[in-house]
């Protein structure tokens, strides 16, 4: 993509963001495709995996989640359909609760007429993979000259066999929330993009305060078993895939004695409570939360909606992950959210073309006029994230936004739903109390290597 496009689009999009906000009123942008469209199977491609044009109309069925609280969805096939006459974008919503489990029932029947479908996570694209449920893309990359390089490696990650069936269009990844107020109320320095796990620790027990009514707490987890584990995989050492999880305990040392000392909530009580991270950053009694860079969007959002009370968590800044002694900074956790093409569709070369734009430089600066990360960051995506109405203005938060090595939650095994579901299950004992630390890291490694066995 030529760089004057790319200036355009970004151009573009930031135009439709400064009039719309970043809010999550959806209605301007998230119709359904006209129903006056021919019927798919009646219709050629707009373009082949070569590039070559058609006149012909044509409707592609896109399954998605939450479209009315989602705002890129109704963004990208607006931008789209403006800049592909003919192409009618039909989406959707199969809700988010049990998504992938969803996605999949309606690809195992015979009358499945989705063409292209959004992949939520690694596990459910492994299920479509075994399935047979959508195309291998590497054709259709060779012909039009893809460069699977500015994926940053994460299409590395989930290439099966040689294959790879989808591509990432949004890659979010942790970073450090901080409430910058609660650090200068106690003349204490911010967190900064390069702290070791021992100096996050220390900065996280210096702005406890345990007093009865006017509790701080220095840091946050989240219930996901990732707020914790994975601090593990950051020296890329490691995966969930390892089978032995002895470089668990550590960090579960960590927040266990946190835990005890009155640093953060207890798993039980959050738990109990169903406490949202959200709830717990805004509540402004919060320093430091471990949380996705999905989060950005909603503080901005919510702060200029009323949602979220400026006077207690309004002034709040992001740095990079920390990481372990010797580990380059920067290193962090990924999660992608990528497209296929389905093997049931009737136009797979327009199929593919849709998934190309989403998951290349025009769709990322669509995804960026909201606040949200794509998969591809060039250095415009990255100024415009920062730039935009409601991001803190400091320059630690935007040199936050660059990663050096980012490793994915989970990577792709054929079997990864099935450790997913022992370390998610192991995590909550261990938590609980129900385990100890030992033993139940003693649990997985037996659950998994069981697994691993068959």
């Amino acid at each position: 993509m030529k760089k004057k496009l790319l200036s355009v689009v970004l151009a573009a999009a930031m135009m439709s963001t400064l009039l719309t906000g970043c809010g999550n009123d959806t209605s301007d942008n998230t119709s359904n495709g006209s129903s006056s469209a021919a019927p798919a199977n009646e219709q050629q491609s707009s373009e082949s995996a070569g590039g070559q044009e058609t006149t012909e109309p044509v409707t592609l069925k896109w399954a998605i989640w939450d479209q009315e609280t989602t705002r890129y969805w109704g963004d990208l096939k607006k931008a789209y359909e403006d800049s592909h006459p003919g192409v009618t974008i039909e989406m959707v919503d199969l809700g988010s609760t049990d998504y992938m489990t969803v996605l999949a029932t309606e690809l195992s029947g015979s009358g499945s007429d989705f063409d292209v479908v959004t992949i939520k996570d690694v596990p459910g694209y492994a299920t479509l993979v075994q399935k047979n449920a959508i195309l291998a893309l590497d054709d259709y990359i060779a012909a039009d000259g893809v460069d699977l390089s500015q994926y940053a490696g994460a299409t590395d990650q989930v290439t099966v066999d040689g294959n790879l069936y989808e591509l990432p269009f949004r890659n979010d990844f942790w970073v450090l929330y901080y409430n910058k107020d609660l650090f200068d109320a106690k003349g204490v320095a911010y967190p900064t993009n390069d702290m070791t796990f021992d100096e996050y620790d220390a900065l996280a027990r210096e702005m406890t305060d345990t007093t009865f009514g006017s509790q701080v707490y220095g840091a946050h987890y989240h219930t996901w078993r990732s707020a914790v584990q994975l601090f593990g995989v950051l020296d890329g050492k490691h995966t969930i895939l390892d089978g032995n999880y002895d470089f668990f305990k550590p960090y579960y040392e960590m927040v266990l004695n946190q835990e005890a000392d009155g640093v953060c909530r207890k798993y039980t009580d959050l738990k109990t409570e169903g406490l949202h991270y959200s709830a717990a950053f805004s509540g402004g009694d919060v320093a430091m939360m471990n949380m996705g860079s999905w989060f950005i969007a909603t503080m901005i959002s919510n702060l200029q909606s009323g949602e979220y009370d400026s006077s207690l968590c309004g002034n709040w800044g992001i740095v990079k992950y920390p990481h372990a002694e010797g580990v380059e900074p920067g290193s962090t956790l990924g999660t992608i959210t990528g497209l296929a093409v389905t093997t049931a569709s009737d136009t797979p070369d327009a199929s593919w073309d849709f998934v190309k734009w989403v998951s290349g430089e025009e769709g990322a600066a669509v995804m960026a006029s909201s606040g949200n990360f794509p998969a591809v960051m060039t250095d415009e995506v990255v100024d415009m994230i920062a730039g935009l109405d409601g991001f803190p203005t400091d320059e630690a938060s935007k040199e936050a936004l660059t990663v050096s090595n980012l490793y994915l939650e989970v990577p792709y095994a054929p079997n990864v739903s099935e450790i997913n579901s022992v370390l998610d299950s192991y995590h909550g004992s261990i938590m609980t109390g129900e385990m100890s630390i030992d033993d139940g890291i003693a649990a997985m490694n037996k659950a998994v290597a069981d697994i691993q066995a068959q």
